[in-house]
């Protein structure tokens, strides 16, 4: 994933990690970024200079932050739901490159995506079919968390729609009432008129 983006001020909320949005509770996230500044003289981006960088801020559905930096971050969800990660430059001198623009390449693993397992089958000494297997075993256990999200997901929405239905129903009753009320008021208030006026 590329983002270019003009230097000035630069804020990328991206609150889309996951292709649902949201990511289901102790799910590892491991996330690598780099930078590159456009240079005007050979017309294309070249790698930014050390002093800049970008600062990333991670949010859960909590909206508690977690701050990582160094062209890498990684994370494990405590709570389920939209993580959001916003990346801003960590410079000071961005009027330097105003007019500019900043390139991001961002790359997110989530899930089972997070595991090295070549590094895994050498460090346990897996056959090819036992790492296999390890693998199915990961993305079995990640389809669960899945599972556990979208249930979670749906009772939420359940209490949701129960609150919603009991609030229109008593805003119902409380319409009816005031008008029959209002109907009764405007009977006795007619009648009054009517005999005050000796046409009735």
């Amino acid at each position: 994933m590329m983002l270019s983006t003009p230097a000035a001020g630069l804020l990328l909320i991206l609150a889309w990690i996951y292709p649902s949005h949201e990511i289901p509770d102790e799910t590892m996230v491991i996330g690598k970024y780099r930078t590159q500044l456009w240079d005007k003289q050979t017309s294309s981006f070249l790698p930014s200079t050390p002093g800049l960088g970008m600062h990333v801020e991670i949010k859960d559905p909590d909206t508690k932050g977690m701050d990582r930096g160094d062209g890498r971050f990684t994370f494990t969800s405590h709570t389920p739901g939209e993580h959001q990660i916003c990346l801003h430059s960590n410079s000071t001198k961005m009027a330097l490159f105003a007019g500019g623009k900043l390139r991001v390449h961002l790359d997110i693993q989530v899930g089972e995506h997070t595991n090295n397992y070549p590094e895994i089958a050498a460090k346990d000494k897996l056959t090819e079919l036992q790492l296999r297997v390890r693998q199915l075993l990961d993305q079995v256990e990640q389809i669960q968390k899945e599972q556990n999200y979208q249930r979670y997901r749906e009772e939420r929405f359940r209490m949701t729609s129960e609150s919603t239905n009991q609030r229109v129903l008593w805003w119902s009753i409380a319409q009816t009432l005031i008008l029959i009320v209002t109907g009764i008021w405007q009977m006795k208030h007619l009648k009054s008129f009517f005999e005050a006026k000796k046409l009735v």
